[in-house]
């Protein structure tokens, strides 16, 4: 009837609503979700307390033998995500942690987690992995392996313990030049993995292993951090990097050492021209390369009568395009940054990174910070670098 309700209507629907909720009146998925949370808690204070028993007792997921080497100084998970089903469930979560004495800021990875519950009701975990779209981490490929250096941690997974000691002395040689050149307002240490393929830089990148053919290393970390500086690392291709020879080795681990020392003054508002032709004039700072030298490809196109007609925008820079256009835009951001240090003065190049970083935004940056450290203008700047070219590579 009308305006009126059956009774076994609203007994059937207080029923349900037990059913779902549980007798504390909690939802049981946001019951399982707190029973995950404390397993992943309980996980993570193993790894800190180097405790493989009480690791294994969360489960299995990462073999604790591939993290024992990673000196840890903080690692949690937080769910962020639970499907269920049964006694299985799917869970979503974010691991942070830090590299002890390495990472003042966390890194964070999407992990994915499956869990399953024993007939007790206890979960444990049964695989973790990276989440979709998220980039794997070392252990993720195999046993950790560490070298320390005296300004360098090195981690790698198939390489040689001769291998990682060869890296630690290349980055504890870059530190210091990288000191030298850009001042010592940074860490001064920096972090250095080494996979055990191009496949394995690829992963530890989260991108196709053919955007970085061909390329030796990249740093990672946010940029523009001033108050507290990001968990850098430079990521080998070893594949590449075996090409290389020894001076080679020595600007590469240099100029990403670059990136590390400039990341908390690299801002949206620094070209990539910039960030990359300074890490590499600091690579080749000590290198003794002439012009010709270190810009062979620059150096072709000029004495082609290919002079470039303006700075490189950062669409040049991609791995994916044209290997011989990128190589001209490494090379013309290096001479640009030559020009400056040979014309204006080592301290005025550096001068003039820090105040395009602390523009903020692209618009004006470049034209802003060579009026007023440099006294010139960007187009007076282009001609001056463009007949440069013409005398030293043409």
């Amino acid at each position: 009837m009308a305006g009126r309700r059956s009774g076994s209507g609203v007994v059937a629907l207080v029923l349900l609503l037990v059913a779902l909720t549980g007798c504390g009146g909690r939802p049981a998925a946001d019951s399982a979700t707190a029973d995950v949370q404390r397993l992943l808690d309980r996980r993570s204070a193993a790894v800190l307390d180097r405790d493989e028993r009480a690791y294994e007792r969360t489960g299995r997921g990462t073999d604790f033998a591939r993290l024992r080497a990673v000196p840890v100084a903080a690692w949690s998970y937080r769910v962020t995500g639970l499907r269920r089903s049964g006694d299985t469930a799917t869970a979503e979560a974010e691991l942070r942690y830090r590299v002890a004495g390495y990472d003042p800021g966390p890194v964070t990875a999407g992990r994915t987690l499956r869990l399953s519950r024993d007939a007790d009701g206890q979960w444990s975990v049964d695989t973790d992995r990276p989440a979709k779209k998220s980039a794997q981490q070392l252990w993720d490929q195999g046993t950790v392996q560490l070298v320390r250096g005296r300004h360098s941690l090195v981690l790698g997974v198939g390489q040689s313990g001769r291998s990682l000691r060869d890296f630690a002395d290349l980055a504890d040689r870059a530190v210091p030049a990288v000191s030298d050149a850009w001042g010592t307002d940074w860490s001064r240490r920096v972090v250095v993995l080494v996979p055990k393929s191009l496949e394995g830089m690829a992963g530890l990148l989260g991108s196709p292993a053919s955007s970085y053919r061909g390329i030796a290393a990249v740093t990672t970390g946010e940029t523009g951090a001033r108050r507290r500086a990001p968990a850098d690392r430079v990521i080998v291709n070893p594949d590449a990097f075996a090409l290389l020879g020894g001076p080679g080795e020595q600007v590469v681990v240099t100029h990403e050492t670059t990136h590390v020392a400039t990341r908390a003054r690299t801002t949206a508002a620094t070209p990539l021209w910039l960030s990359e032709g300074y890490a590499d004039w600091v690579g080749y700072r000590a290198a003794g390369r002439t012009p010709s030298e270190a810009a062979p490809e620059l150096s072709r196109a000029v004495s082609e009568g290919r002079i470039p007609a303006a700075l490189p925008d950062d669409e040049d820079f991609g791995f994916t395009g044209d290997a011989s256009r990128l190589a001209r835009a490494y090379e013309s951001g290096w001479t640009a940054c030559r020009l400056i240090a040979d014309r204006w003065s080592e301290s005025r190049l550096r001068a003039f990174y820090r105040a395009v970083g602390a523009h903020g935004k692209r618009a004006g940056a470049v034209e802003d910070a060579m009026r007023e450290v440099l006294g010139t203008t960007p187009e007076a700047f282009t001609e001056e670098w463009r007949e440069s070219l013409r005398g030293q590579l043409g």
